[in-house]
């Protein structure tokens, strides 16, 4: 089980990306597009460099839906691998079995 310490900072990452999506993403258009001018453009960045470091959607950490578990994450199924593993062979996963030979 994972500190809930990370859990909760990463959630609490994942609203401030929602919260600022659209702003970032207005930003990012004026910034890649070809016709706009040099000072727009630095606008834009200085714009961007002004929101919270967590707006930025990589600081957001895949973490396990039921642990909080960050490494060996599928994103398939939202689950760590040890998790999948465990739902797999108890039949809780449809679609998936473990395999066994």
């Amino acid at each position: 089980m994972a500190k809930k310490s990370q859990v909760m900072k990463n959630l609490k990452r994942q609203k401030f990306v929602e919260r600022y999506a659209k702003k970032r993403a207005e930003f990012l258009s004026i910034i890649k597009d070809p016709k706009t001018s040099i000072d727009v453009k630095r606008q834009a960045y200085f714009e961007i460099e002004k929101m919270p470091k967590d707006a930025n959607p990589i600081r957001v950490r895949h973490r396990c839906n039921l642990t909080g578990r960050p490494r060996g994450y599928y994103r398939k199924f939202g689950l760590s691998r040890i998790s999948l593993r465990e739902l797999a062979s108890q039949g809780k996963v449809p679609g998936l079995k473990k395999a066994s030979w």
